[in-house]
């Protein structure tokens, strides 16, 4: 991995395709989409999912425990694994796939890591409540704010959007039934 302030860079090597994968429905869009543009364009394909300790770094720091964090990392690479096997069911054909966890923010990691002027971040195009965002910063909107290369945002499927929208609906129309009199 190159530092932070980009040395080590090679401009001249040839652009990758680094896609943010977290396992929800959105990161496995945009990891199909990634898969189909590195079977376009030959590109290599790196699936990303970055981690922090529960309780954030800051946490960690105050009461450090390596075999907890070992577990974690490797509660990490099985999320991973599991998120490219739904959505792929093994390794997609026809394209160079290889997988990377990251100790790290979800947003810097993938900024970090799509480091070249040729590549290509994809991302999911999130959503979620004005209470989730407000507690957590977007992904997508951190990396296409600082990403020095292209971002492709895709957007969730439709059909998980109008499964939100039913919840949403449902949630202000749940019946109300009497308790069981005993």
């Amino acid at each position: 991995m190159t530092d932070l302030y980009g040395a080590g860079r090679d401009e001249r090597r040839p652009g990758r395709i680094v896609v943010g994968v977290s396992g929800s429905l959105g990161s496995l869009a945009a990891l199909h989409r990634a898969v189909a543009e590195g079977r376009r364009t030959g590109a290599e394909v790196l699936a990303l999912l970055a981690w922090i300790p529960p309780g954030g770094e800051h946490g960690y720091r105050l009461a450090p425990c390596p075999p907890l964090l070992a577990t974690w990392q490797d509660d990490a690479s099985a999320r991973l694994r599991e998120a490219l096997d739904e959505a792929f069911g093994g390794a997609p054909a026809g394209v160079r796939l290889s997988a990377q966890v990251i100790r790290g923010d979800s947003g810097p990691a993938l900024v970090h890591t799509a480091d070249r002027a040729a590549d290509l971040l994809v991302v999911g195009a999130g959503g979620g409540s004005l209470l989730r965002r407000g507690l957590r910063p977007s992904v997508t909107a951190h990396c296409v704010r600082y990403a020095s290369c292209p971002v492709l945002a895709v957007p969730r499927p439709t059909l998980h959007r109008e499964l939100e929208a039913i919840h949403r609906r449902n949630l202000w129309h749940l019946p109300t039934t009497p308790a069981p009199s005993h």
